[in-house]
């Protein structure tokens, strides 16, 4: 008894104790709403985008079963989105074993689908079962629309829980689901959708789904648009896509679709002038980020093959070494879309493919078709294995120019540049480095950090194009060698992120031409030689604002053009009387004053501070690889050494240009 109320009255040891009443029931949809990151990734811009694509992919589920040659794609005002394909509809008779409309146990309950048994779908990315519900779950408002037996049937939904019955509204013509749903504000943060986002996901899935209509439409603007995407050449058509501004070295792409095992195994290849690799990979159509075991197939399959018919054919003697996977990777561009029955995805995002029979399935039809390619096309073999060669020479001749440089110890026993000024933490964790550009903002910055955590390493100019520079003058760049040694990683073979002495890396550049110039140039390094940096999260762009809007006493900073006018407008609401007129540089009114900044430099200590590196007020870009890779591309283009694509990109951009220095 003493040892009960000693229990009971102790807060510390009854934590410790767990009995069944300790044990929590989430039922319904109730998990979903308590931990959403588990179910779409993160509740930030991706998890958002996330809940779009779920239903999404259920109307590509009905094209892939064939019952289905049309979706769309309405983002509507107040950001609700509809879509709508002409499949078979969900079914919306009754469900036996729990007595309610099936339409209402597939929006309401997770791994409640038609996707298990194979009967009514034999491959389909939504396998979990969880999308729909999901996207219910995480829905401030829902409403499924049904069309099956002649009639419409509809349902609406709030949060999860369905508010309404499933109801017969009226009779029509045809079939199909339409799901029109509103993000919960208390859940994400930002609910508004990014058109182009969702436009280039469609764009990839039409590709993905030949002879498929997919059409998209911002209904948010006074301007309806209709972006219309239809493909019947497959994963080659896309192939051609993404290698449009490249010059091929083979005249033939590479093509194979077939069926091992309940598998289907489909490839699209070619080979282009150019040093980067190019690798697409998706199960079901959903694409797989971070690759998986058809990619592991398909890399081993091409390392064996190509070293086989190089032997054969007398391209490699035999004193000489085997190609390796990085010789094959140079200028590859490959496509590699599977179709499996019962996938095992890492996480309900899906990014990586981990059934071990399809490694073995996709490495011997790759590998014996690719073969035969290669005997049926003697000169793009050729045109191949003479790329892979001088990949092999370019990664001898690197190796010994960096291991040449790396015994002049020329990174070995580097103090700190004196131009860092570092901070007093040696916790990475909670540090941070901004990089910004010259001397006059690297002043502003040292004064208004916060000397505990925060370093700032001014750059003098702009970096070296690591583009086009080999290794041994990468190192001589006074400015990048000073970026590595702060950094504390080292580089190339050297490289090691345990020893990475910042975990917020940030890029801090003026708002103009020159800024995003030298910020594309930091993020193609960063890419190029540091990329374990950007796939942990720790490289960031800092937002600083534009204007300083300052009425009367009131200060307000704007970090775009929109912004601005937003708060203007909303001080034009408050007073009647509100006018501006422009006098010089600044435009003054007798209650209003504007700066538009023109560099981090323009800001003294306290306002760059408080708008750019305060923590709790600052606005931060975290750069991820895909945006890395979209610098990297667009640098290509713009720096690169072909002259049509840049033409093309200025014709096609010309008229919509901004903040063009004059």
């Amino acid at each position: 008894m003493i040892e009960k109320e000693m229990v009971k009255n102790n807060p510390e040891i009854a934590a410790k104790e767990y009995k069944a009443e300790h044990i929590t029931v989430l039922d319904g949809l109730t998990p979903v709403r308590k931990r959403p990151a588990m179910y779409i990734g993160s509740t930030g811009p991706d998890g958002l985008h996330h809940l779009v694509f779920e239903v999404l992919d259920n109307g590509i589920d009905e094209a892939m079963a064939g019952f289905a040659n049309e979706i769309k794609i309405e983002l509507l005002p107040d950001d609700f989105v509809r879509i709508e394909d002409n499949g078979r509809g969900i079914p919306v008779d009754l469900h036996k074993p729990t007595g309610k409309s099936a339409l209402e146990v597939v929006m309401t309950k997770l791994h409640a689908g038609a996707k298990f048994d194979h009967q009514v779908y034999k491959v389909a990315g939504g396998l979990h079962g969880v999308g729909v519900s999901v996207v219910n779950a995480l829905s401030e408002s829902l409403v499924a629309e049904v069309k099956r037996n002649g009639y419409l049937y509809r349902q609406e939904y709030r949060k999860g829980v369905p508010i309404t019955k499933v109801k017969k509204i009226k009779k029509i013509k045809g079939t199909g689901t339409i799901i029109t749903f509103k993000p919960d504000r208390e859940i994400f943060k930002e609910t508004r959708f990014s058109f182009s986002r969702i436009l280039e996901h469609v764009r990839q899935q039409a590709y993905l789904t030949p002879k498929v209509k997919f059409t998209v439409i911002d209904k948010r603007k006074d301007k309806e648009f209709p972006f219309t995407f239809y493909f019947e050449g497959g994963i080659v058509v896309y192939l051609k896509h993404l290698t449009q501004t490249a010059k091929p070295i083979q005249n033939h792409i590479f093509y194979i679709k077939k069926e091992i095992e309940g598998v289907i195994v489909e490839i699209a290849l070619q080979y282009i002038d150019d040093y980067k690799e190019i690798i697409y990979t998706f199960t079901n159509n959903i694409y797989n980020s971070n690759g998986g075991t058809h990619l592991v197939g398909f890399r081993t399959g091409l390392t064996r093959t190509i070293n086989n018919y190089a032997r054969k054919k007398g391209f490699l003697k035999e004193e000489d070494e085997n190609f390796i996977g990085d010789d094959l990777r140079e200028g590859l561009v490959a496509i590699i879309s599977v179709k499996v029955k019962n996938p095992q995805f890492e996480g309900q995002t899906k990014s990586k493919l981990g059934n071990p029979e399809v490694k073995r399935i996709v490495d011997s039809v790759f590998s014996e078709t690719f073969y035969s390619f290669l005997e049926e096309h003697p000169k793009d073999a050729e045109a191949i294995i003479k790329k892979c060669l001088l990949s092999a020479k370019a990664r001898e001749a690197a190796k010994k120019a960096r291991e040449a440089v790396l015994k002049k110890g020329i990174l070995e026993g580097f103090s700190l540049p004196g131009k860092l000024a570092d901070c007093a933490s040696n916790r990475p964790e909670e540090s941070e480095l901004f990089i910004v550009e010259g001397d006059s903002a690297g002043g502003s910055c040292r004064q208004a950090r916060d000397r505990n955590t925060q370093a700032v390493l001014p750059l003098r100019g702009k970096i070296l194009n690591v583009e086009k520079a080999t290794f041994d003058k990468i190192l001589a760049n006074q400015e990048i060698r000073s970026l590595i040694v702060a950094l504390g990683t080292n580089i190339g073979d050297q490289f090691n992120l345990e020893k990475l002495r910042y975990h917020k890396i940030i890029i801090a550049t003026d708002a103009d031409v020159d800024g995003a110039h030298i910020k594309t140039l930091l993020l193609t390094l960063f890419y190029r030689y540091f990329r374990p940096i950007i796939e942990n999260g720790y490289l960031y762009i800092a937002k600083p604002p534009l204007y300083r809007i300052q009425i009367n006493n009131e200060v307000r900073y704007a970090y775009s053009e929109a912004e601005k006018n937003r708060i203007l407008k909303s001080f034009k609401e408050k007073d009647s009387g509100f006018k501006i007129k422009k006098i010089g540089e600044e435009i003054r009114e007798k209650k209003v004053s504007i700066q538009r900044y023109k560099g981090l430099g323009e800001m003294n200590p306290s306002e760059l501070y408080e708008t750019t590196m305060n923590p709790q007020k600052r606005v931060l870009k975290r750069i991820t690889l895909k945006e890395a890779e979209k610098a990297d591309k667009i640098f290509e283009i713009l720096m690169g050494k072909e002259v049509e694509p840049r033409k093309k990109f200025i014709q096609l951009y010309a008229k919509t240009v901004k903040n063009l220095d004059i």
